[in-house]
């Protein structure tokens, strides 16, 4: 009875141990606002980033928690320990390393120009000099133009979304942003192009604090888990195999 006994306990707390650590949470930061990487359909969160940081809780047995938040604020939220990570297509810098640590990067993207179909007047980079450029506030375009096209006027708006309405009313003159957001747009809603030579080509990445280098092994070791058994491919497939990206 007694050994009878100790197993059933021994069982119940295996149980116990096992449902706690499925119910583990991983609150990751995202500014759901750059299709199609991350953005909202219907009052639900989709997109490339979202479907794969998922995935990756699923291979880690935790579940993700999203918590909103304007671009600006998700490397200073991540190091005020607000959520765990921060996934919302960030670019993996030197300046942002120096911050925050990021995972192995899980895609290849980098800046481009978007102009109206019709404008004449820029058709190469050179011909953004003293142009209004709608960039949005926190992202590597301000800094990239700032150094590297100072004649650039700069346009400085909260949301992505907000770059394209101005140059649609004509208030820019060109938009610069990351290369998923610009053919998205392009595909889906038309009326502009995106300028053929790139500006820069970089990789995502997804950040973590420099305190938690357990945790940005273990979600390296997922990223590479779904890339190895397909699921990463699926999922690229579905999201870009009828980009319109050079």
């Amino acid at each position: 009875m007694t050994l009878r006994r100790t197993l059933i306990c021994f069982v119940a707390l295996s149980w116990l141990t096992v449902s706690a650590q499925a119910q583990e949470t991983l609150k990751v930061g995202t500014d759901a606002t750059f299709p199609p990487m991350e953005y909202v359909d219907n009052g639900k969160r989709t997109g490339f980033d979202i479907e794969l940081v998922e995935a990756l809780g699923k291979a880690m047995n935790k579940r993700i928690e999203w918590v909103d938040i304007d671009f600006k604020g998700l490397i200073p939220g991540l190091v005020s320990k607000r959520f765990d990570m921060s996934v919302s297509a960030i670019y993996i810098t030197d300046e942002r390393k120096k911050v925050v640590d990021f995972t192995d990067a899980y895609y290849a993207g980098g800046l481009v120009a978007m102009v109206k179909d019709g404008n004449t007047t820029i058709k190469t980079l050179a011909d953004l000099n003293g142009k209004k450029v709608a960039v949005q506030v926190g992202t590597k375009s301000v800094s990239y133009l700032g150094t590297n096209h100072p004649q650039v006027q700069l346009v400085e708006v909260e949301k992505n979304q907000e770059m394209f309405n101005l140059v649609e009313i004509a208030r820019a003159d060109a938009a610069v942003t990351g290369k998923p957001a610009a053919f998205q747009y392009v595909r889906t809603r038309g009326g502009m192009h995106v300028l053929e030579q790139q500006l820069t080509t970089e990789e995502y990445g997804m950040a973590l604090r420099k305190d938690t280098p357990e945790l940005t092994r273990a979600v390296n070791a997922a990223l590479a888990k779904l890339k190895a058994d397909g699921t990463y491919a699926l999922i690229v497939k579905k999201w870009f195999s009828n980009a319109a990206a050079k």
